[in-house]
């Protein structure tokens, strides 16, 4: 049962519904002239400097690939497709076996093997019958389209499922460790009981197992108190960041450390609470329901899904430079994933076919953006 203003998307899934990693710019300066150091403009910029693909079906993760193409998972078709970033060529690779689409849960977060050059192994979050879970396929391009995904190898399952809230970011970050949002699935206790894997941040090796340096033993549970993590990405400094669904009033924008709570469901938003890790941002429901975000220009980029529009957050090291900034506001319409492209370029995926939105004429689509 769903309950009003929950920002997890719009409070509620209409009836008959069904339902990456970022990477950070490369040290030095930046192609505006911005040394590594210096916090970015209080005031930044976005330009679409075009569509790259357009009709694509409920898409969600999207990782980029090193000798280029992008891939997009289709949580409701439960495929895995890629895109010619130049000519919006779309390949199906396959679907991924034991999807189970429903409500906000289906084919979620994609990443890349951090030894994708010699594996070609794709990780992908996903909902089953049973559970949330993260698998990996092999990516075989020379074998014909619709037949390219090897069978799915089980990294970590057992990750709780509901209707709502079942997270699916999935990240590969700077230490080469797998990261992966989680939700509470709206049993709010998850949250804060560091035995479940719901409501949390999770971190463990290539193979699924506790990384090595995890705050809680042999646990892959990195931090806690979340509602819904959507977003995850590193800065410069290989600081982590996420972004989260709030309920009625806030949604937020985290740093990440071992061990954190950040206080859901007893805070929402900032605190007065010491036992609380504060956000480093926060916006009204309405204008975020914060997804994926990216970093670049020295500044964290959010995509907002009820808010439907881009949020730019500066940052001087773990605090916001500048009041957040947002762009593109009911333009492309709700937006569910950013990506860095590498320097000051992003790219942008809408969310308009997920059963939430008002789609038109070309939706969904894939955008590539300049910024500063």
């Amino acid at each position: 049962m769903l309950t009003a203003g929950c920002s997890s998307d719009d409070g509620g899934e209409p009836a008959g519904a069904t339902s990456a990693s970022s990477r950070g710019t490369s040290p030095g300066s930046s192609p505006s002239g911005q040394k590594q150091d210096d916090p970015p403009p209080a005031k930044g910029s976005v330009k679409v400097v075009r569509t790259v693909a357009e009709d694509l079906k409920s898409p969600w993760g999207l990782a980029p690939l090193p000798d280029g193409g992008l891939l997009v998972s289709s949580r409701d078709e439960g495929t895995i497709t890629r895109v010619d970033e130049k000519t919006g060529k779309k390949t199906e690779l396959g679907e991924v076996p034991g999807v189970a689409p429903a409500g906000e849960g289906g084919l979620m977060g994609l990443a890349l093997s951090p030894t994708y050059a010699s594996d070609h192994m794709i990780y992908a979050y996903f909902t089953t019958a049973s559970d949330n879970r993260i698998a990996r396929m092999l990516y075989e391009e020379q074998k014909p389209a619709g037949e390219q995904l090897g069978a799915p190898d089980t990294v970590f399952k057992g990750i709780p499922k509901g209707v709502i809230h079942n997270g699916g970011r999935i990240a590969f970050g700077p230490d080469k460790m797998l990261y992966a949002g989680t939700g509470e699935t709206g049993d709010r206790g998850l949250a804060q009981d560091k035995k479940s894997l719901g409501g949390k941040i999770l971190r463990m090796t290539p193979d699924g197992e506790p990384a090595p340096g995890n705050p809680f033993g042999d646990s892959v549970v990195y931090s806690y108190g979340h509602r819904n993590v959507q977003g995850l990405a590193w800065d410069d400094k290989q600081r982590l960041w996420a972004s989260e669904f709030g309920q009625d009033t806030w949604d937020e924008l985290n740093v990440i450390g071992p061990g954190d709570n950040d206080g859901w469901p007893d805070a929402e938003g900032r605190s007065d609470s010491t036992e609380f890790k504060n956000p480093v941002a926060q916006w009204h429901t309405d204008e975020a329901s914060p997804s994926g975000i990216a970093y670049a220009e020295g500044s964290i980029w959010m995509a907002g899904l009820r808010g439907a529009r881009l949020w730019r957050i500066p940052l001087d090291g773990t605090k916001a430079s500048a009041d957040p900034q947002s762009f593109l506001k009911g333009e492309y319409g709700r937006l569910r994933t950013v990506v860095s492209a590498g320097g000051n370029k992003l790219w942008l995926v809408t969310s308009e076919t997920d059963g939430r939105g008002s789609p038109e004429k070309g939706d969904d689509r894939i955008l590539e953006l300049e910024v500063t």
